[in-house]
């Protein structure tokens, strides 16, 4: 090696008595370290004997290098010592030895039965925490709600009504489309099993109640849940960010007549409808492929609907919009106010809303569910 590359850094080693000898000459400094660090990282752990006493500089990144070789050969065993180090190198060395982290070995504790308990117990405190909060934001729109009757000009009807184009119409095609296509699958999977036992009229009833009963204002809700909880989050929250709702208090404008209402109501009107909707678009498409698949006339469809269908059908799906309405409306406002002051909080709790929505739609749909069936309705 050259004198010019000897200035720049230079690693030597040699082995002497079952001890390993490193001597490093040059520089020790960021400039060179890029060059030599590969070379220290490669050395195997051995009792090492470390010669700085051909080092002409050393900075804190070359006394990093060498602090960090001297704790990894001690951790796997092996003995290392400095030698030739000039006093101003050694105090230097000595300085980023003792300000090295110490890392302590991160120690998994196995979880006892008291753990799981506790896990559990919080769980079931976070839920009942959840459970009040969604109980006083319902509160808080049936006593804004009520306050509007009696006071007219607080009533944002513009509001309202924009809400309903977002929430509804624009929510007809999707609906639409998703009823009719269920309304088809109902069809075809129905005559397929029922074409066995020689019952393929019976596929009428098949989609009539599994459409009007359950299936429609379900997979509504599942859908509106899906695009208005989020939008709710992402709109109330994105407020809350800007801190225009605590403008909104300055100013003396009540954030829950001016945000929660308009929403949550222009919801309670709209769900219904799309259920109708989603209903009379499940039939036609159960009904479009009876016709192709079975040769069930659309007379014959609309006479075997009207004669053996009971209205008690439909009025058991259509109680349940008002219900489905109010627990994703709430839980849409309820997640956009919980939204702190960054990105991150806005987009964990629009995702959180949606699940959560989702998730309450379909058990309270399972206890309908169980409800109509203890009262035989």
């Amino acid at each position: 090696m050259s004198q010019a590359a000897e200035a720049l850094g230079d690693i030597r080693i040699s082995e002497d008595g079952g001890w390993r000898e490193l001597a490093l000459s040059g520089a020790l400094t960021v400039r060179t370290l890029g060059r030599l660090q590969p070379e220290l990282e490669a050395l195997s752990p051995a009792d090492t004997r470390i010669d700085l006493a051909g080092v002409d500089r050393i900075d804190t990144a070359g006394a990093w290098a060498i602090a960090k070789l001297q704790q990894r050969l001690s951790e796997a065993g092996s003995r290392s010592e400095l030698q030739g180090a000039a006093e101003a190198h050694a105090q230097l060395l000595e300085t980023v030895r003792t300000s090295l982290p110490d890392i302590m070995p991160e120690t998994v504790r196995p979880k006892s039965w008291n753990d799981r308990l506790e896990a559990l117990g919080r769980r079931i405190a976070s839920a009942g925490v959840f459970a009040a909060e969604m109980s006083g934001y319902l509160g808080i729109f049936l006593a804004r709600l009520g306050r509007s009757l009696f006071h007219p000009r607080e009533f944002r009807l513009t509001a309202l009504v924009h809400h309903c184009q977002e929430v509804g119409l624009r929510a007809v095609p999707i609906v639409s489309l998703m009823a009719f296509l269920i309304g088809v699958v109902l069809a075809f999977q129905g005559s397929a099993q029922l074409r066995q036992f020689g019952a393929e009229v019976f596929v009428v009833d098949l989609i009539a109640i599994s459409i009007l009963r359950e299936l429609g204002i379900l997979l509504t809700a599942i859908i509106v849940a899906g695009r208005t909880a989020s939008a709710f989050t992402a709109a109330i929250g994105s407020m809350k960010m800007r801190e225009e709702i605590d403008a909104m208090r300055t100013l003396g404008i009540d954030p829950a007549m001016a945000l929660f209402v308009p929403r949550i109501l222009a919801l309670l009107l709209m769900l219904p409808i799309l259920g109708l909707i989603a209903n009379v678009m499940g039939l036609l498409g159960g009904g479009i492929m009876s016709w192709i698949e079975l040769g069930i006339s659309p007379a014959m469809f609309t006479t075997r609907l009207v004669q053996d269908t009971a209205i008690s059908h439909l009025v058991v799906g259509m109680v349940k919009a008002p219900v489905f309405a109010l627990i994703i409306g709430i839980v849409g406002c309820h997640a956009g106010m919980k939204v702190g002051s960054n990105a991150e909080s806005l987009g964990r709790m629009t995702s959180s809303a949606v699940v959560t929505a989702i998730f309450a739609v379909i058990v309270t749909d399972a206890m309908f569910s169980v409800f109509f069936a203890q009262i035989g309705y």
